[in-house]
This record gives C-alpha cells, structure tokens and sequence, in this order.
C-alpha cells in the first residue's frame, strides 16, 4: 500500500513539474506577445490620453526622447541582423572548409596516382621490360613492404619508411668484382647501360657526370629532347640497384613548400611529398642515392630551391638540415633532428632542363653552384657485353675520389694557364673566375684525369660551361673582336685547339651577333 502511495504522489508531482514547465514556457510566449504585439495599441492609447495635457515644452521632449527610442530600436535591429548573418556566413565558410579539404585529399590522392603512372610510362619507355624494377641477377631493393603505421602520425609516409626500415641491415658488403677503379666504373656503366637497357652513353659524358659529382650534390642535364637527360640518372639508378626517384616540377611550384611539403593547420597533418619521403628514405642507406628534378626549369629553381642551394654551400656537412616543421613531436620520424632533415652525403639531385619557351632562365646562382653537363646528340650505338651493375657504398666511392685528387691534381702550367686567361676575360669582358668557380675545377679536373680523360679537355669543358657561358648576358656585337683575340690566347695557352669546346662555344656566339 506504500509503494500505491508513493506512486500517486510521483505522478502528481511529474504532472504539476512538466504544467510548471509549460506555463513558463507559455508566459514567456504571452510576455514577448504582449511586448512586440499585444499590448502596441496601449502604448499609443496612453500617448494620446496623456498628450491632451501637453504644452509646448511637453510636445519637443516627447518628440526628442521618442526619436532617439525609435533610433534605438533600429539600431538594435539591425545589430541582431547583422549578428545573424555573420554567425550564417561562419557556418557556411566552415562547412565550405570541410568540402575543400575533402578534395584537396582527393586531388592529392589523384596526383601520386598520376605521378606512379607517369614513372610507370617513362620506365616502360627507357628500358622496356629489362628496365623494370627487377633486373635479371639484381636484388630487388630491400624494403619492398609498405606497413601500417601504428598510432597517430602527423608524418604518414614518413613513418611507413621508419616501419619498411625497421630491423633490416643496410650496410653495404661489396665483393671483390665490385671494388674496382674510377676508368673500370666508367667502362662497365657504359656497357651495363648498353647490354641491360638499351641506353648509350659515350665515354665523355659518363666521366663528366662522375667527376661533376665529385665536385658538386647538384648536376644538371641540359640539351635537346631525346638525348636521354632523364634516362641518364635513371640507368645509373639501376646500375648502383637503387632505383632513382624521379620527381616531376610543376609550374606551379613557387616555394619550399611545393617541394618539400607543408604542416596543414586544419587537421594538424603535414602534406608530405614524395620528393620529401625519398629525401628521408636516403638517411637509412649506405649507396648512391639519386634524387632526379624532372625538368627542372619549368619553375624557377633559385625559388623553390633556394634552401638547398644555401645549406650545400656551408662548409661543414653536419650542418646541412632541411627545416620541415618547427616543433617536435614523440610520433614524428625516427631521423628527425628537432623538426629538421639532416641532407646525407650519399644523394645527389640530377635536374634535368630544356631550353625553350615554356621554361624559365637558370641563373648564375644555380649555375655557379651545380655542375652543368651538356648532352645534344643521342651516343652511337655500343655492342656492349652482358654486364652486371655494382654494389657500392658512398664511402668506397669517395676513397675513389680522394685518391684521384691525390694523384692527378692540376698540373701548376695549367693553374698558371688558368690565372692569365682569367685576367684576360676579367680585363676584356668583366668576368672572373671567383673562389667558387676555382674550387669546383680543382675538384672536378682529377675525377675526370681519374676516369679516363685528359686535364687539358676537363679544362675545357669547365671553362666553358663556367665562365663562357656568361658571356650570353653581354653586348656582344660590340666584342667580337675581343672573342677573336680570345680564341687566339687559348690556342697560345693550352695548344693550337686543344680547347674544342670553348673555340666552338665563342664562334657560336660571333654567329649568333
């Protein structure tokens, strides 16, 4: 009989609670009716029984103090509105947020797939079913499994590297056929190329590429469509069995940020790139690694660039870091140094570039910091043997190359040689050698003795892409006689043409005025 009791009071009580509510709700309604609607007509009624008493004074105060309600009024209106359509147009620009950034994903999705595709395409082109991934007696590259990042990453493609590279060995065990010199690394590329893929390169342009980068981390490729700039870099992937990853410049890059990547503030994931995730997967191996920038000059390099440009201008190595983010987190990738990517020296970034209307001008800046190789005309066709490519780890390659400075630094004639024709184009035409320049052709001028070549033709080939390439900017149909007297010095310094590649370079640019 308790619990009867006890049950009649709730429910009388839940009844009385939700009627409280309902009259609450219902008052309020009937206030603001009576407010805004109901009670209107009162308030005029009362202005006019109470005006059958006003004088003048009472008329101007009433007018006064009623205008400046009615301005009130408006004012508050209009606030309210305007309050409104804020809060509806952040609502709508939040939600337009939201749809971006879906297709920025998926836009970003459809790139890589596109990327993978045209890599795909440009493989099947350079070397066709022998120039696939696995060459006959190649090991494939080690880490071919793409895991599943664990936990939450800022770093996705990061993070998969750190997973592939987890517990496996990357040093490098060379075999005795492997340790061979600078002429036989030379020699057995060309035949590698040659019998495994289809590509010929003649021995100039291999000894130019290995000395170039023994003189410098950037080389640019530069000369007409179809004289294999791009499959260069790609076949010397294969031959060191590490492929080259082949980065397409936009147009539309401007800045670090297309390159490399950027922190999105909105879901707090960095964009990340595949230049900037082969960048990384270098910090892990011991071999030759090869970053290729896919004409390169369809951007301004000097722009989206710049920051590699400065960092492999210091001297010391352990300062050559990549800024990627400015703070640190525990998931962030494991070779992270405080938000930055120390640049290894086992990577070396191969531009290639046309000359045409649709690219942009290299600048000196780039220029005077890369080691530039000129290839026109497609090599003859080599019956090559069946060659193996090399095991061969970034430190033997550089043994190679002290050895080389060591044995076949530039002769003192040849420096001499060097200082008086230096003189003669800064007297004559404004142009110096400077440090920089100097410095690269001392390192460059023993790798290409090293490799099979002559110091004379290394001289050759750097003074004129070094210092007579400048030329172009000049007035030079106002100069074409101090071009002929230049000519007629270099014959008198090095030798009646022995300098081939700067006597053909001036009288091009004679006929060209």
């Amino acid at each position: 009989m308790t619990m009867v009791n006890f049950a009649r009071y709730y429910i009388e009580f839940i009844r009385n609670f939700f009627e409280n509510i309902g009259k609450f709700f219902n008052r309020l309604t009937q206030a603001f009716a009576d407010l805004l609607f109901n009670d209107i007509g009162v308030y005029f009624q009362d202005l006019v029984d109470a005006s059958a008493k006003f004088g003048f004074l009472d008329w101007f105060i009433a007018i006064l103090i009623l205008g400046i309600n009615m301005v009130f009024i408006v004012f508050f209106t209009l606030k309210i509105y305007q309050l409104l359509r804020v809060y509806i147009r952040f609502i709508k620009t939040e939600m337009d947020k939201d749809k971006l950034l879906e297709e920025v994903a998926l836009l970003t999705q459809k790139t890589v797939e596109l990327a993978d595709e045209k890599n795909k395409i440009l493989m099947l082109k350079l070397g066709g079913a022998s120039a696939s991934s696995s060459l006959p007696g190649k090991e494939p590259d080690q880490p071919k499994n793409t895991p599943q990042v664990v936990g939450p990453t800022r770093f996705a493609k990061l993070t998969q590297v750190d997973e592939a590279y987890r517990n496996v060995i990357t040093s490098i065990q060379m075999t005795p056929e492997d340790t061979i010199g600078l002429p036989e690394l030379v020699n057995r590329f060309i035949n590698f190329s040659a019998s495994r893929l289809n590509l010929y390169y003649n021995e100039k342009i291999i000894r130019t590429f290995f000395a170039g980068m023994a003189s410098s981390k950037i080389l640019i490729l530069e000369g007409i469509s179809g004289t294999g700039k791009t499959s260069l870099p790609y076949a010397m992937g294969k031959f060191f069995g590490h492929d080259s990853a082949i980065i397409s410049v936009q147009p539309s890059w401007r800045d670090r940020a297309e390159m490399i990547g950027y922190l999105n503030e909105f879901t707090k994931k960095f964009n990340e790139t595949d230049f900037l995730k082969e960048l990384y997967e270098t910090t892990y191996r011991e071999d030759l690694n090869f970053i290729v920038l896919d004409e390169l000059n369809l951007a301004r390099i000097e722009y989206y660039f710049a920051e590699f440009l400065s960092i492999m201008e210091m001297p010391n190595e352990a300062e050559w870091k990549i800024d990627v983010v400015s703070d640190r987190q525990p998931s962030d990738p494991k070779h992270f140094i405080d938000g930055k990517i120390l640049v290894p020296q086992n990577v070396w970034f191969i531009g290639t570039a046309n000359k045409d209307d649709s690219t942009f001008t290299i600048t000196d800046k780039v220029y005077d910091r890369a080691s530039s190789i000129i290839m026109n005309s497609k090599a003859e066709f080599v019956d090559a043997p069946y060659t193996e490519g090399v095991v061969m780890s970034h430190e033997y390659l550089k043994t190679l190359f002290d050895a080389a400075w060591k044995a076949h630094p530039i002769s003192p004639k040849a420096l001499d040689n060097l200082g008086k024709l230096d003189d003669f184009i800064a007297q004559k035409f404004k142009i110096t050698f400077g440090n920089r320049i100097m410095k690269q052709i001392k390192l460059f001028t023993p790798i290409y003795v090293g490799c099979g070549g002559t110091e004379y033709e290394a001289l050759d080939y750097m003074v004129a892409r070094k210092i007579l390439r400048k030329f172009e900017v000049l007035n030079l149909p106002f100069l074409q006689d101090e071009m002929s007297e230049l000519i007629v010095l270099l014959d008198k310094l090095f030798g009646k043409n022995v300098f081939k590649e700067c006597i053909s370079f001036i009288n091009d640019l004679k006929k060209m005025n």
